[in-house]
């Protein structure tokens, strides 16, 4: 049965409409490109057991972000070791086993949640789920191109454009799903009205004769929950937060719609060409560093421009992928304290959804772009522009926490809007790229193997913007806590501010709650906790402007012999 996928049954004839292959290629990458609604799912994660609050058995933020890291570390690997396999099998197969992963992956994940066992989610959802990305992200690069290669830069647009929408499509299907499957815990009443006493740093009280932990829910939960409820206490582990049905759910519909996409798949015969078009002239094509010889995947490796374009597109993916991994919550932290009429859960939720549809705009803008003006001059406007978008956040998140104003929340809406636009322009234009220097054949498994620099930014990302940001919480706290009346603190919390740390510990204490007791007239420092991160961001495209610049065209001693080129051998030269 699995023999009937290779690539020599798929083959299609001369008279093969070639424009029927991109719709599968795109439903693929719709479904795995959800992953960049990610977000959606860390506010009911870190709070499984409390629901409308964090409670003392919950998830951290900083636990729950790396789930994503580790399916974009497992995308990188699946693809570099899935991509040679790919050129051997064809996208037909290699479509069909990222749908086994990609829909089971959902699954364990579920399991993962309803059990309260995190690391079942880091291996269903983070490597199983990531194998699936990588599978399904590789499977119609090199096809495409092969398909398309009077407009290379266009044609991979329209496949990795779908998975930057993925999310755009995926947001308000979570946001429903969890939505459905949600249950408000057993409401105890406001928090006046309710005898509260803290131990060990939890919040408790009285409930039928016995001592359970409940959660404070203010006007913040509220606003952010996905139901209507009550300000108040309610009882720890009597609700439900939906994500494990929601993971169930979407578990199966990825892996039918997958299955059908890859049944779609054909390759064109070797040596095919479009009706009416010839390729470009030696000349014309080495004016825009375009190759008519081919590398072998092996001897890629060999070459310093593989290593050049590995930093060009890692620290790409690097500046852009922590903030999409935590967009939702950086958009409430850093407008919802100064702006709370207008970013609420909704607009947050929106503005993940308008990530989604400009990433997924600018794979294909910029993709097509560089058809016109090349792919180096393309990374130019990415890395140029982008430093000063960069730059341009801090200060818009400070001046908002002086004067909240309406003009703050534009501004940064619209830098990390275009930053989305250039940062899946990157994913899109990089696979022309490699074929314009390393030639057609063995494209996707070169590219394959080069997207092990999206499994290095799947770590550094999110990595520097949780730590960073952590580091940017505990002094916060720490500096509000010293302002605040040490009895209001008392009062507040049931523990003095000598317990501060165990108190954060449990959640009891956090930033905002701290706020409701500070000092009038003290600045929220909320909205500047991501300032550093997007200064080391800019550094990064920095270095990479660096990276790209150096990029020239391949030494012939590593191009493939003509008659080695038609046999898919190995090259002699070194």
């Amino acid at each position: 049965m699995f023999d009937k996928l290779k690539k020599e049954h798929i083959v299609a004839g001369d008279d093969f409409n070639r424009w029927k292959v991109p719709p599968a290629s795109i439903a693929i990458h719709l479904c795995i490109g959800s992953v960049y609604a990610w977000s959606i799912f860390n506010p009911p994660l870190i709070k499984e057991f409390g629901v409308v609050s964090a409670s003392s058995g919950d998830w951290g933020l900083q636990s729950v972000v790396w789930i994503f890291s580790v399916a974009i570390v497992f995308l990188g690997l699946a693809a570099a070791f899935g991509g040679k396999w790919l050129e051997e099998v064809g996208p037909r197969m290699v479509g069909v086993v990222a749908a086994f992963c990609w829909g089971g992956g959902f699954i364990i994940g579920g399991l993962g949640i309803m059990t309260h066992q995190l690391w079942l989610v880091y291996l269903g959802y983070g490597a199983l789920g990531g194998c699936g990305l990588g599978l399904g992200y590789v499977s119609p690069v090199s096809t495409l191109i092969r398909w398309f290669p009077d407009r290379r830069g266009m044609a991979t647009g329209m496949a990795i454009m779908g998975f930057g929408g993925g999310a755009m499509i995926a947001t308000p299907i979570k946001e429903g799903l969890l939505s459905a499957f949600y249950k408000v815990p057993e409401y105890l009443g406001p928090e006046s009205a309710v005898n509260l006493v803290t131990e060990g740093g939890k919040r408790m009280a009285e409930v039928g004769g016995q001592m359970v932990e409940v959660v404070v829910a203010g006007a913040a939960q509220v606003a952010s929950a996905p139901v209507p409820i009550e300000e108040g206490v309610y009882v720890v582990g009597t609700g439900n937060t939906g994500a494990a049905a929601t993971f169930f759910t979407l578990g199966v519909a990825y892996f039918i719609v997958m299955v059908i996409a890859a049944f779609s798949y054909r390759v064109p015969r070797e040596g095919w060409l479009p009706a009416g078009w010839t390729p470009p002239t030696a000349d014309a094509a080495s004016k825009r560093m375009i190759t008519h010889a081919n590398v072998h995947i092996d001897q890629a490796l060999k070459t310093p421009q593989f290593y050049l374009l590995w930093i060009v597109l890692c620290f790409n993916v690097t500046a852009g992928i922590g903030v999409i991994g935590v967009a939702k919550t950086m958009m409430t932290e850093i407008f919802g304290t100064t702006l709370p009429l207008v970013v609420n859960s909704a607009f947050a939720a929106t503005y993940v959804f308008m990530i989604s549809v400009f990433n997924m705009c600018g794979r294909f803008f910029w993709a097509s772009m560089s058809d016109y003006i090349g792919r180096k001059n393309t990374y130019y406007c990415f890395f140029i522009l982008g430093i000063a978008l960069y730059l341009s956040i801090p200060f818009a998140a400070e001046q908002v926490s002086i004067n909240p104003a309406v003009t703050w929340l534009v501004m940064f809406y619209a830098a990390t809007m275009i930053i989305f636009t250039m940062y899946g322009g990157g994913f899109a234009t990089i696979p022309a790229y490699l074929a314009d220097i390393f030639g057609t054949k063995y494209v996707g498994g070169i590219h394959g193997r080069l997207l092990t620099a999206w499994s290095t930014a799947g770590v550094l990302g999110p990595l520097a913007i949780t730590q960073l940001r952590q580091a940017s919480v505990t002094s916060s706290i720490k500096d509000l806590a010293s302002k605040v009346d040490p009895a209001a603190f008392q009062e507040k919390f049931g523990a003095g501010i000598a317990q501060l740390d165990q108190l954060v510990a449990a959640k009891t204490v956090t930033i905002g709650r701290l706020m409701e007791i500070a000092p009038a007239g003290t600045v929220d420092p909320t909205s500047s906790l991501y300032n550093t991160t997007m200064y080391a961001m800019a550094a990064l495209l920095a270095i990479a402007l660096v990276a790209n610049k150096l990029v020239s065209p391949i030494h012939e001693k590593h191009h493939m012999e003509t008659q080695q080129a038609g046999a898919s051998e190995a090259p002699s030269k070194a």
